[in-house]
């Protein structure tokens, strides 16, 4: 599974670790990802995100069903790839 937000869309970047004689090396900055659980009241089901933290606080400022529409919209998540437990 791919490292990315799939409500903000956010994914990971490449940087430098700098030493204090400026000796450049590649690095990576992982996004704050973990797996939720949410019930979805729409569609009366549970589904599994894979989201950010600070997709947690849009979620929770904007609701779940706002939130997906737009991040369909958006294209950072399609609705096959929502995955529905219990079905």
């Amino acid at each position: 599974m791919s490292k990315v937000c799939q409500i903000t869309g956010k994914k990971a970047m490449i940087g430098n670790n700098v030493s204090h004689s400026k000796h450049r090396t590649k690095r990576s900055f992982d996004v704050n990802l973990f797996n939720k659980k949410f019930f979805y009241v729409e569609e009366d089901c549970w589904i599994t995100l894979r989201i950010s933290a600070a997709g947690l606080r849009i979620i929770n400022k904007l609701g779940l069903d706002a939130t997906l529409k737009q991040a369909v919209a958006a294209g950072h998540v399609d609705w096959k790839d929502i995955k529905v437990i219990g079905e």
